[in-house]
């Protein structure tokens, strides 16, 4: 398994991407900074087209959310055919850029839309290794209503995501459509759960165990499934939103006292893994 010792002293070097509709960058790289980033860059897409912005400049990209090309054909479906076809400003594959930073051990964290891109462009699950290969998607949610609510998650304690670890139950609030977590077949579905790569999972908020019901699994995935790592743990799409719980504040209890684990803290487990050094 690839080193996450990257760059110099272990910088961690930030980009968050945007455009077509993103509206969560400024939220994510506030995020970001907070969890301990060194340097943060919010770049368009066209950036990364016309060579301003390079991938391998970085070891920590971030996917926010929104709505990329307004779900035109389905939620991040355009954008993961722009990232299929688009080339640099030299005439090669985008792509090749996002498989070096794979390869290299960078961090990737689909946020929401980012998870729908992720996804879709056959980042998760990655099984073996086998990148931009589609075996899982996001679909309409089974309440058939755009959900914007705060909802419990769960980690997975056996998941080898780095982002993960150390946490247990954390709220954070969900803002999508299209959130219902879909397999290709079953024997796909049976590995997600026998490799746990399911690394965040819906849980009722009395008994803290996973859930279907509506609405505390706001999306009624089956298996509560919140989010999906890789085998590596270093790549996670979830749905809800972290970089909306930034601050105790944020919270709908905080004036009651109730101060949870923030959002920011799955960030800045990716931080310190890369700061760090870590292999998985």
């Amino acid at each position: 398994m690839p080193s996450s010792r990257l760059f110099a002293n272990n910088r961690v070097a930030t980009l968050v991407t945007t455009g077509y509709g993103t509206n969560c960058e400024v939220e994510c790289a506030h995020a970001a900074t907070l969890a301990g980033a060194d340097t943060v860059t919010i770049a368009h897409f066209s950036d990364l087209l016309c060579g301003e912005t390079r991938l391998d400049d970085f070891n920590f990209i971030i996917f926010p959310g929104g709505f990329l090309d307004g779900d035109d054909l389905g939620a991040a479906q355009a954008a993961s055919i722009r990232w299929q076809h688009a080339r640099d400003y030299e005439g090669a594959p985008l792509l090749d850029q996002l498989r070096r930073f794979i390869e290299r051990g960078g961090l990737i964290l689909g946020i929401c839309n980012g998870f729908q891109l992720m996804v879709k462009l056959g980042l998760l699950p990655g099984f073996d290794g086998r990148y931009f290969e589609r075996s899982v998607s996001l679909l309409n949610n089974a309440s058939g209503r755009y959900e914007d609510r705060w909802c419990s998650l769960r980690a997975n304690p056996q998941s080898p995501c780095v982002f993960t670890r150390g946490l247990d139950v954390i709220p954070l609030p969900v803002r999508h459509g299209e959130g219902r977590l879909v397999a290709l077949d079953e024997s796909t579905r049976q590995r997600l759960e026998k490799d746990h790569l399911v690394a965040l999972r819906y849980v009722h908020p009395d008994t803290l165990e996973p859930t279907q019901e509506y609405p505390y699994n706001p999306n009624g995935s089956p298996g509560a499934v919140a989010g999906l790592t890789d085998p590596s743990g270093r790549l996670l799409g979830l749905m809800p939103h972290p970089e909306a719980f930034h601050h105790p504040t944020n919270y709908p209890g905080w004036t009651r006292g109730e101060t949870p684990e923030t959002g920011t803290a799955i960030l800045a487990n990716g931080v310190r893994f890369l700061r760090q050094g870590d292999k998985v």
